[in-house]
């Protein structure tokens, strides 16, 4: 499936590849820097921004002829949507094969909820997706749109509309911020929950601060952004001049412009709902639009982060039966372990995650499989998973079979206390894949017997000979992990 969003900065084709209900991947992306609003203050889209945006839409449509797909599904917004002619760039599309819809203002901001309800970790929150012409301040209640409104927010309408200087002036930059408030304030919308940023716009800022401190996780989605990160960029992004906007770490060029007004949007939206910061969505418009074919109504998954997980197994299975004795292993060490440990669900959830996805590597070969996996773990956002959940189910499947677990590069990721978290899980499931070693199922159980060393006894019909030794080979990263020793011995049957 094909969704091109015809924005009124950017035009973007994306390609889904999926299996409906059970899993997905963007397949490819093809993005054009149009700046279609141009001229969007005086109502119109201007002769050069045509111009751009036909010769986007040959791009787009010359690609999908020579790579056909399912379904394509067009999206006009804001600078079509509001432009007295706005109406050439939809005729131009249908003329190539693209059959352009205009997405009503409220319906560009639930699809952009339910993007952020399907990739997110929130239940309740503000949604504002910042686009080129227009800026959609939503209510997410419960996983679901409650309410949004379309306003003429977008920075590049913002731009040409208050930001005449180079750099802004300080009165341009206040009269946007004013008028920014008065819309927001007109929109009933009350404070203390978490606000959440959609589009390439806001995604910049973030991408900003992020490269500003370093931060050890390239993916933006799920970022947070704090406020007073907001008010350090303001402070020195407004006093450049664009050719020197140009050229900050991270900013693709085409935003240089617009990134004053996106700032003095974002300053404004954070005071409005006394927010302490953003929480960053990599997903939007395109993503909703999608979900709303790959879903059936009310177009939710039940559960974002195993649905992530299970997804990420399907596209790199390996033996269910082997992938369900190490989980059923972990789980049994685990409670049997738990007056020791005194851990709890959340940790519980993590390990189970982990024993899902352990041997997903093998797909790239059965050396350093668990180097692989972890790889793979990492390459993209995993939905509804915060960074942090992200970075420490990597790190399991990377040390589920050897080496010394340690958060790395990602340690600035982690909370207190989770490199011990993340030792004793590890711990867990590197026995849990011992005991499986054979991957013949001749371990059936275990029982966990506390005291001065803790013994591990066996379940099975015969002495599960190799399973015991790998599992004793163990007993260092135990003795490491909890402080006792290690004995692992047959039960009988």
């Amino acid at each position: 499936m094909a969704v091109l969003d015809l924005g009124s900065g950017t035009f973007r084709l994306v390609v889904y590849r999926y299996c409906p209900g059970a899993y997905y991947l963007l397949a490819d992306e093809l993005r054009e820097a149009v700046a279609l609003g141009e001229g969007l203050a005086g109502g119109r889209i201007v002769d050069e921004a045509l111009a751009r945006g036909r010769k986007a839409l040959r791009a787009f449509a010359d690609f999908l002829r020579a790579s056909p797909v399912d379904e394509v599904v067009v999206l006009a917004t804001s600078a079509i949507r509001d432009a007295e002619n706005g109406h050439l760039v939809l005729e131009e599309a249908w003329r190539l094969g693209l059959p352009a819809q205009v997405v009503p203002g409220e319906e560009e901001a639930r699809l952009g909820v339910l993007a952020v309800a399907n990739g997110l970790f929130l239940e309740d929150a503000l949604v504002v997706d910042q686009g080129g012409g227009s800026a959609q301040v939503s209510r997410m209640e419960g996983r679901r749109f409650r309410q949004g409104k379309a306003l003429p927010f977008g920075a590049l309408r913002l731009t040409e509309t208050f930001l005449q200087g180079d750099p802004p002036s300080p009165k341009e930059v206040r009269a946007l911020e004013k008028a920014v408030a008065k819309a927001l304030r007109g929109l009933g919308l009350s404070g203390g929950l978490p606000l959440v940023g959609l589009g390439g716009n806001l995604r910049a800022i973030a991408r900003l601060h992020a490269k500003g401190r370093d931060y050890p996780w390239e993916h933006l989605h799920g970022y947070f952004l704090p406020r007073e990160g907001v008010e350090e960029l303001y402070e020195r992004v407004l006093r450049l001049p664009l050719k020197e906007r140009a050229e900050l770490p991270g900013l693709q060029p085409d935003r240089a412009r617009t990134l004053p007004a996106s700032l003095a949007f974002l300053r404004a939206l954070l005071a409005q709902f006394q927010a302490p910061g953003l929480w960053v969505s990599g997903m939007g418009i395109r993503e909703g639009a999608f979900f709303s074919r790959f879903l059936p109504p009310p177009h939710l998954l039940p559960d974002p982060r195993a649905f992530a997980v299970e997804s990420l197994f399907q596209r790199y299975p390996f033996s269910e039966a082997h992938r369900d004795r190490v989980k059923a292993l972990a789980l049994d060490i685990f409670a049997g372990l738990a007056p020791l440990h005194r851990l709890g669900e959340e940790e519980k959830r993590l390990l189970l995650e982990a024993a899902h996805l352990h041997d997903i590597g093998m797909h790239l070969g059965y050396h350093d499989h668990h180097k692989h996996g972890a790889y793979l773990v990492f390459s993209e956002p995993l939905l509804g998973f915060r960074h942090r959940e992200q970075a420490l189910l990597g790190l399991l499947v990377r040390y589920h079979r050897r080496g010394d677990p340690s958060p790395g590069a990602l340690k600035p990721l982690l909370e207190r206390g989770d490199a011990k978290r993340l030792l004793r899980l590890a711990a867990l499931l590197r026995l849990a894949e011992m005991l499986e070693r054979t991957r013949s199922g001749r371990v059936r159980g275990l029982r966990v017997e506390l005291g001065e060393r803790v013994r591990l006894l066996l379940e099975a019909a015969e002495d599960p000979w190799v399973e015991r030794v790998e599992a004793e080979k163990q007993a260092g990263l135990f003795q490491k992990a909890f402080g006792l020793g290690l004995e692992v011995v047959w039960a009988g049957p």
